[in-house]
């Protein structure tokens, strides 16, 4: 558009606005339509579309409150790129003939949910001794930008030594003298008074500062924690306030983080996965204050907080659902469910109940994202857990790195734990910390094969395998979720095997590589199943299951080869009925081995394993052999010419070496 018939556009939308006659004569067609109604929205940069009566305008022009945009004709269509501010906006096309203002469409009003705010960034560099921080590639607001004015960092609460830090863009910071992860937060505040924060994190091992690679390297918290499963729904009092209650009880059992199921606004009767509001807290759980209130006593008692997060589609009962499905194409949710070619929503298996959300549409996006951002920056969680995250890679497998990054600027110690299978490698690289213990089949429990006869001894060639991942072993990058119990498999273990070969399960559980999860009540032998909707549980302990969990998970935290993430299986004269491996670390001195026996009846087992071979041990020589059970502290001593173990029924040995001498590799098994 040349200067002059700008200013004669620009001079003409002031003559227009003032003009009362301009616009559709009442029971005429309107000379100038908007394709759909207003709404939410969660991006600054929207695209308006229209249409125009046949000849009656030669141009377009689109106003919102940051200005007039001339809008694209292609004969009676129109389109224009507007930027949009934080909270209402009231859009308007105008059309116009040789310049002239002939008609206005009604106004179309969109209410941006995000803040515009910039956005901190942190690039983090080591040199020789000294850590540098660089906030050169913050962004200024998006909607209307401003420079930024001040930058100011300061270190996080619970670095391992006191920071000393400067001002300003760039920073440089001398190592500290005590080993550890530190944590940097940088507060940038623009022109207009609205700020942003980020933190960055670096290392100090050997005295020497290192970079930490965020988008590889998983939170050294997330080593040997045992999650706790939390379903707000079976505590009492129901919700926050009685999770609150048994925090105390969830702690001294050893758990390092809770997971909590959907706390998202959902129908009545609904566990939580039609989520109805990503933002709001579902009423029968308690308050906002209730829930602060409970993350905080959680951290206090040294807990991390996961939230069980829900991308991958909305209730059939959320707003925007219900508008798509009122107003139809008109609606400005329309296009944000996945549609079959009749236009039908499509649905994952048959979850009628919940829409599919399509990722194609840039808007579901930036919701999705900025809503796991709000439970980062307003309530303080430590991680999700991401349902259905299988479903989303499935249609937009580039969205999870892009997540990633953005919880990693504001949260460089958060976790993502994806409800799909460790054994595909692709959560592994794109953003993901762990994964569960499933198959190659969607949904199938790994050990289901092993375990599936009530009252007999599971099948332990098909349990050695989905150990292995049948030989060919998980990504190295990923820990594994394993379980007995979760909220979705149905009756609870104990109820489909009975107790002794729960405890048995519950050595296995604990003392394999990656993430072991204890649900809700697992360590009192609730019997309930999660989607029949159960009272609140008793938390009475009857088969004395807690200190018995509780043990395992302490030996876990105290073990080095049980935090490792080697494991090695070692063949047994029993290999029918008894398990074994070894757990190692690269000190050879700190190996241990387990020993289970799933069968009913006492058996006294040989280990198939040289001298030494177990963690690369050397061999004590000739002499009787000592190993102590960690789960018992007794001193167990073999002949080194009969190495037999006795195990009682359903009994396991976890063997460790005593006094500097490599028991575990001593003639504990057959010799070569």
């Amino acid at each position: 558009m040349n200067a002059l018939v700008f200013l004669v556009l620009a001079a003409s939308v002031a003559a227009a606005q003032s003009a009362a006659t301009i616009g559709p004569q009442q029971g005429a067609s309107p000379a100038i339509t908007l394709d759909i109604a207003g709404g939410d929205t969660w991006r600054f940069d929207k695209q308006i579309y229209g249409k125009i009566k046949n000849g009656a305008c030669d141009a377009v022009t689109v106003r919102t409150p940051t200005g007039d945009v001339r809008a694209l004709l292609q004969k009676r269509q129109f389109m224009a790129e507007v930027r949009l501010r934080s909270g209402m906006n009231e859009v308007r096309a105008q059309c116009w003939r040789t310049g002239v203002g002939v008609a206005r469409s009604a106004v179309q009003r969109w209410i941006v949910r995000r803040q515009d705010v910039p956005r901190a960034w942190i690039r983090t560099r080591v040199s020789g001794m000294s850590v540098r921080m660089d906030a050169g590639a913050t962004e200024l607001a998006h909607g209307t930008p401003a420079p930024i004015a001040s930058y100011e960092w300061r270190p996080r609460a619970g670095n391992p030594a006191p920071l000393v830090l400067a001002h300003g863009k760039r920073i440089e910071i001398d190592a500290p003298g005590v080993d550890g992860e530190y944590n940097v937060t940088l507060h940038v505040t623009d022109s207009l008074g609205r700020a942003d924060e980020s933190t960055a994190v670096f290392r100090v091992s050997g005295g020497k500062p290192l970079e930490v690679d965020t988008e590889r390297e998983h939170p050294d918290w997330l080593d040997g924690v045992v999650i706790y499963g939390v379903a707000p729904a079976l505590f009492t009092p129901v919700g926050f306030a009685g999770v609150e209650r048994r925090l105390d009880a969830i702690a001294a059992l050893g758990a390092g983080a809770i997971w909590l199921s959907p706390v998202t606004q959902a129908p009545t009767g609904d566990f939580g996965y039609a989520v109805m509001n990503h933002f709001q807290l579902r009423g029968l759980f308690g308050s906002e204050e209730q829930f602060r209130h409970l993350i905080a006593a959680a951290h206090g008692r040294g807990l991390k907080v996961l939230l069980d997060f829900v991308p991958n589609h909305l209730s059939d009962r959320h707003p925007y659902y219900l508008d798509a499905q009122r107003r139809g194409s008109k609606s400005a949710y329309y296009d944000w469910f996945e549609r079959d070619a009749t236009g039908k929503v499509v649905h994952y298996f048959d979850w009628t109940q919940l829409e599919t959300l399509n990722y194609d549409n840039p808007e579901v996006r930036d919701y999705i994202t900025a809503s796991f951002v709000h439970w980062v920056r307003d309530y303080h969680v430590d991680g999700f857990r991401v349902d259905a995250s299988w479903a989303v890679r499935e249609r937009a497998p580039e969205y999870w790195p892009r997540l990633h990054r953005e919880l990693k600027r504001i949260d460089p110690e958060l976790v993502l734990v994806a409800e799909a299978s460790a054994r595909d490698p692709y959560y592994a690289t794109h953003g993901f910390d762990a994964a569960y213990d499933w198959t190659s089949n969607l949904g199938e429990w790994a050990w289901q094969a092993a375990f599936a006869d009530a009252g007999t001894t599971p099948d332990l060639q098909r349990l050695r395998e989905a150990l292995t991942n049948a030989g060919s072993g998980f990504p190295d990058d990923i820990r594994v979720l394993h379980f007995l119990d979760n909220n979705d498999t149905g009756a609870r273990f104990l109820t489909r095997h009975g107790i002794e070969q729960t405890r048995s399960a519950a050595v296995l559980l604990l003392t394999l590589p990656g993430l072991p999860l204890i649900y809700n009540g697992d360590e009192t032998g609730a019997a309930f199943e999660p989607y029949q909707g159960p009272a609140p549980l008793e938390w009475r302990d009857r088969y004395a299951l807690t200190p018995f969990y509780s043990r395992l998970a302490k030996l876990r935290r105290e073990t080095p080869a049980l935090r490792s993430g080697d494991l090695r299986i070692v063949a047994t004269d029993h290999d029918d009925s008894v398990l074994a491996y070894a757990r190692c670390t690269e000190r050879k001195d700190d190996g241990a081995v387990v020993v289970i026996n799933f069968g009913n009846t006492p058996v006294e087992t040989r280990l198939a394993q040289s001298q030494t071979a177990l963690c690369g041990a050397p061999a004590m020589g000739s002499g009787a052999c000592a190993a102590e059970d960690l789960l018992t502290g007794r001193l167990l001593e073999t002949d080194p010419d009969v190495p037999a173990l006795p195990l009682a029924a359903h009994g396991a040995l976890l063997l460790r070496h005593r006094q500097e001498r490599a028991a575990v590799s001593c003639r504990l098994g057959q010799s070569d």
